[in-house]
């Protein structure tokens, strides 16, 4: 077993790494009590030769990992590679390209929508995966040899996985499809955190503008805070306190106190001032110049509609061949039954082919569902007869 704890061995190695068509690779991190991700080990597949880098050994510099990282003649090879891209991205400011994520070309080729690891290897590469190291304290040293065996276990086995799936996209044609999905995820935007944006991530519903502003005001100063101290955000304030504050905005330290989801003495310390400080700015906020109370996470049901177009995704994901939750999500659907041009993925590149367009055809009587022993269709609904449709009108 390669274990990298010297800058020269590992430019060495990555000097090598540069010649391959493509390298798998893998982290290792924590962020239990930390804002952002520790990083804690490295690994790395080319052709013939995988090894394990510890960025936690002393005067290891990582410089020579980060600029194989932007080798564009170097495919990296991920599994859900978003949380490894994004340490790279906060530890060096780059993002890895080109890059391909087996997680999303198994939901692009079929395998399901939760396609853990475990499984794709199993199923591609006929080998089992010891689970027992993966929740292990991975800052601690020295590390076992049995977790050591796990983390290498994840790149060695990748590189046949990835190899068995690209040869099932080339047959299948949509190369073009995982395509899109990469450029999303090399994105710099993708990565981006800033707190202005943190209330987006939040399920929270005003009542009002006002409400809204203040809550967006106090989601960012949170955001801001935890990113500067480097900690959890709910070790800063929880969401439900969050909810609280935003209904009924204090205007004093003793109107925080008084709020029961706001831990006891917050309001004495310098969060609490920080916290009536951001409430007072969202109290200020001009209310025009606040996004559309529907741009919010949230969305009321769309109904009976919603419930069909659910219907169709399940039964275009079925024909494709393709994870659901890859093509639609919930609130796609719930966008696309209130509005023909909602901006949201279903409506764009691929999945509309597959799915946007038949869902809008469906909603305005174009298509129609049709069962034929047993199983669902979706046909023009020129060519049916009145007694074979599945009429959402009269819920035939």
């Amino acid at each position: 077993m390669e274990i990298i704890t010297t800058t020269d061995h590992l430019k060495a190695v990555c000097d090598e790494f540069a010649s391959e068509t493509f390298v798998t690779v893998d982290t290792e991190f924590m962020r239990e009590t930390t804002f952002w991700p520790q990083l804690c080990l490295l690994q790395m597949a080319g052709g013939k030769r995988a090894v394990i880098i510890d960025p936690l050994a002393p005067g290891l510099d990582l410089q020579p990992f980060f600029t194989l990282m932007q080798n564009e003649g170097v495919l990296k090879v991920f599994h859900a590679a978003r949380q490894d891209i994004e340490i790279v991205v906060y530890l060096a400011g780059i993002v890895p390209k080109p890059i391909f994520d087996t997680q999303v070309a198994a939901m692009v080729c079929g395998f399901g929508e939760q396609v853990g690891y475990e499984n794709i290897v199993r199923k591609l590469a006929g080998a089992t995966i010891d689970k027992s190291s993966r929740f292990t304290d991975w800052s601690r040293r020295p590390l076992s040899t049995r977790q050591l065996e796990y983390a290498l276990a994840d790149v060695t086995h990748l590189r046949t996985v990835y190899k068995k799936l690209k040869k099932e996209l080339d047959a299948s044609g949509r190369e073009s499809w995982l395509d899109e999905e990469m450029a999303i995820l090399t994105s710099e935007s993708t990565y981006r955190t800033d707190p202005a944006d943190a209330w987006r991530r939040l399920k929270f519903r005003a009542r009002d503008k006002r409400g809204q502003a203040v809550f967006m005001e106090i989601a960012a100063w949170r955001e801001r805070e935890a990113q500067e101290r480097n900690i959890p955000r709910s070790r800063i304030l929880k969401d439900d306190a969050l909810a609280e504050v935003a209904q009924h905005p204090p205007k004093s330290l003793e109107d925080l106190r008084a709020l029961r989801a706001v831990p006891k003495g917050f309001a004495d310390g310098r969060l609490g001032a920080g916290l009536l400080a951001a409430v007072a700015r969202g109290l200020a906020v001009d209310l025009k110049s606040l996004p559309r109370m529907d741009e919010a996470p949230a969305r009321e049901s769309s109904g009976a509609l919603g419930d069909i177009l659910r219907l169709v995704l399940k039964v275009v994901a079925q024909t494709e061949g393709v994870a659901p939750k890859l093509i639609a999500t919930s609130s796609d659907i719930d966008a696309i039954a209130a509005d023909d041009s909602a901006d949201v993925p279903a409506l764009h590149g691929w999945r509309r082919i597959i799915f946007g367009d038949v869902a809008l055809g469906i909603k305005h009587g174009r298509l129609a569902i049709v069962f034929e022993r047993g199983e669902a269709r979706i046909l023009p609904r020129d060519k049916l007869s009145r007694s074979r449709v599945l009429d959402s009108a009269s819920g035939g």
